[in-house]
């Protein structure tokens, strides 16, 4: 059977029958006679052999190294071939040319945990990633070198593109990961929906894309090569698809299998927004669809979502939780009936592999919305898919001389072609609830406190007549950035009890200070990051102070020319005076780069901050920017555990130096549409299933149990921004009851 070779960058056949037949009778020799992986229109071959590959997506830097191995058993048992996973440039790559591959960004620690769990391993090099994380993965100090807009056909932009991806490439293949090595990875990805906005950058999108599959095949994995989204991928290249339906997908090419890289179980959440819940019917009937449609390859995105640690988080305004609703929760365990309805669907898929794989398709029109697509080998293999696509009806079909009743918008599926082993809408698996059982931070002293001056300390960094870009200043060395001004207001000047202190910015969030207090705060949100704020202001005659403490809530992650979107204030004006509104946008600005805090390194139980924190006879709570640190001891037992934020305002945590990550219990609105129940029938989108209207959009966070000295004694520190209570601090362990 002739199968395109991808072991170069030339469009080679090889001859594989004599090897195929004798992997058919022994599959089990197939790593060790072959690691080829080549493809034709129908699938991959692996090691000679056709697969249907069923992947889940697990982000390396979204978990910690202790809960890899039980992440990828998860996903094993759970039914899964393969783990996707992004790889992250600017974890990687945090200045030019110093690279970081430790602790929760060990790459080829996570790739040989997943090999000797014995699945194979789906690279997604990008290295512009999207995925929700802080400026799509690409370094910000990029978007400084000359000459460079990224993700278009620029030299500078190119040059660092292909000198990270040669060095992950060169990486796997020093650790002898990739399957032509008798490794375990699969497939790699180059780019990453480039395709959905390539004519967005004119004379310079198709060229870029052209090159970035030339530049990936020249890296002669032996492997091949997929662009997502990228209808016009050369004849070397995959192109695949996202989205949460790919049954209907087809790849630019007859000679090209069906593949599909991100079905998503789920949705990202934003903080202020409701929470968004994909049914598993629906997940279910959107798989078994692909597949019934001649599909080969199906990723979850994202099978075990995780956390945004530390300043990770994109967006803008991505919560610090990237649950994504997945089949494995944010702490690791397994959500049900979700991911027990998905083992069952991928057990009744794999009844019908050779049969979907070296069969003819027949499809049957039963009636409106009504089909079936029926599989047929030479040996007398038969596997039937039939699929009602009302979203209303059920509906009874004769076929093959039986009877057979499918419930609205659901696939059932025949290994056989008789028995029904599966319906997508039938869910058989125990539903499990979630409960946070309460443990009170358990510690032999009090808490300590720093307090951040308002303003600036210490000199400023610079001084300008105008109101600069946050991001073009901090560079995302810090989510802070102060903006400091005074003005004078005369003698004989009126001032007016209703004078107004009006901020236009372009995102994301900003706390106001005049003459030392804190007079509002403003945000964006996740639907549109610029804000204007219009605030009562009290003022005196004589000198008065204005301190603005501007806010990033995570970097753009998408879209085209995002690197250009900046954020900080634009304008500054105060009205309520005698005979004039007075515009301080050109005023003379002094700008002070972070906090002083971090500038200590209060976070880290090994930094020379000790000396600066104090103990109060009466905690000072409720109170701006204010830094809290305490000793507590380790949660007992083993459940995943969770620090309970409700009680505080807007901040940073850490524990023993580790980023738990930005934390904000911001609520959201009463008024938005939630569901108690949920309608697996029909199309599904993000805003379909919503649950927590007014409520916190997350109120727990993820500490992993790694984190937790053995010894007992931890350090947490918060860094709280508008006023908390941390005395109302705790911990919770996650539990799961199955019902």
């Amino acid at each position: 059977m002739a199968t395109r070779s991808t072991s170069s960058k030339n469009s080679t056949y090889i001859l594989s029958l004599p090897l195929f037949f004798l992997l058919l009778v022994f599959p089990s020799l197939s790593l060790s006679i072959s690691s080829n992986v080549t493809y034709d229109g129908r699938s991959l071959f692996i090691s000679g052999r056709r697969r249907i590959i069923i992947s889940a997506s697990i982000h390396y830097p979204r978990s910690v190294p202790a809960m890899w191995p039980g992440l990828v058993e998860a996903a094993k048992e759970g039914g899964v071939d393969a783990i996707e996973t992004y790889v992250f440039w600017n974890g990687h790559e945090p200045s030019p040319g110093n690279y970081y591959f430790e602790d929760r960004f060990d790459l080829v620690k996570f790739a040989k945990i997943v090999r000797d769990a014995g699945l194979y391993m789906i690279l997604r090099i990008g290295p512009f990633v999207a995925a929700e994380w802080n400026y799509g993965g690409v370094p910000v100090w990029l978007h400084y070198v000359p000459g460079t807009t990224f993700r278009t056909n620029v030299e500078p932009f190119k040059k660092h593109m292909e000198r990270f991806t040669k060095y992950i490439v060169d990486m796997m293949k020093h650790e002898r990961l990739f399957a032509s090595q008798g490794g375990h990875i699969i497939l790699a990805q180059i780019e990453n929906e480039y395709g959905d906005i390539e004519k967005v950058y004119g004379d310079g999108g198709k060229p870029y894309a052209m090159w970035a599959a030339s530049m990936a095949l020249s890296q002669d994995i032996g492997v091949p090569w997929i662009m997502c989204q990228q209808y016009d991928a050369p004849d070397n290249v995959i192109n695949t698809c996202n989205s949460f339906y790919c049954d209907q997908f087809k790849p630019n090419s007859p000679n090209k299998p069906k593949i599909w890289t991100e079905n998503w179980p789920g949705w990202f959440q934003t903080f202020g927004a409701t929470n968004p819940h994909r049914p598993p019917e629906d997940i279910a009937f959107s798989v078994a669809r692909f597949f019934q449609k001649g599909g080969t390859v199906q990723n979850y995105y994202m099978y075990h979502g995780g956390t945004n640690f530390g300043r990770t988080a994109g967006g803008p305004f991505i919560t610090t939780s990237y649950d994504y609703d997945a089949p494995i929760d944010e702490y690791g365990l397994v959500r049900q009936p979700k991911w027990g309805h998905l083992k069952e669907l991928h057990n009744a898929i794999k009844q019908c592999e050779n049969t979907l794989l070296f069969g003819n398709s027949t499809l049957i029109t039963f009636g409106p919305l009504l089909e079936a697509n029926i599989y047929t080998d030479h040996s007398g293999g038969c596997a039937a898919f039939l699929s009602n696509m009302d979203e209303e009806k059920d509906k009874l079909i004769l076929f093959q001389n039986k009877s057979y009743s499918l419930p609205p918008w659901s696939v059932s599926i025949l290994p056989d072609c008789k028995n029904v082993a599966f319906n997508t809408a039938k869910v058989k698996t125990q539903t499990s609830v979630v409960e946070m059982i309460d443990e009170k931070l358990q510690s032999s002293e009090g808490w300590s406190v720093f307090k951040e001056k308002v303003g600036i300390w210490g000199n400023p960094d610079f001084v300008k007549s105008e109101l600069v870009d946050h991001i073009n200043t901090t560079k995302d060395s810090t989510d802070y950035l102060w903006y400091t001004t005074s003005f004078d207001i005369k003698g004989g000047e009126k001032i007016s009890k209703q004078s107004l202190l009006m901020v236009e910015s372009k995102g994301h969030a900003a706390h106001l200070f005049v003459n030392g207090k804190l007079q509002a705060s403003g945000y964006g949100n996740g639907t549109e990051i610029k804000f204007n704020l219009t605030t009562p202001v009290t003022l005196k005659p004589g000198r008065n102070d204005l301190a603005l403490l501007s806010m990033t809530v995570g970097l753009p992650n998408a879209g085209p020319f995002y690197e250009w979107v900046g954020a900080g204030p634009t304008s500054v004006k105060i009205s309520g005076l005698t005979s004039r509104t007075l515009d301080l946008s050109s005023h003379s600005w002094a700008y002070k780069i972070g906090l002083e805090g971090e500038h200590l390194s209060l976070f880290s139980p090994y930094g020379n901050g000790d000396l600066n924190w104090k103990t109060y006879s009466q905690l000072p709570i409720n109170q701006p920017l204010t830094w809290y640190k305490i000793i507590v001891d380790t949660p007992k037992g083993d459940d995943p555990i969770g620090l309970d934020m409700q009680h505080m305002g807007k901040g940073l945590a850490w524990l023993n130096g580790y980023p738990v990550g930005r934390y904000w219990p911001r609520k959201s609105s009463p008024n938005d549409k939630c569901t108690t129940t949920c309608n697996y029938r029909g199309k599904f989108f993000p805003d379909k299933c919503r649950t927590g209207c007014g409520q916190p959009t997350q109120r727990w966070y993820h500490v992993p149990r790694s984190w937790f000295h053995p010894t007992g004694k931890n350090t947490l520190v918060i860094f709280e921004e508008t006023g908390g209570d941390p005395t109302k601090i705790i911990f919770a362990r996650r539990q799961t009851k199955n019902f």
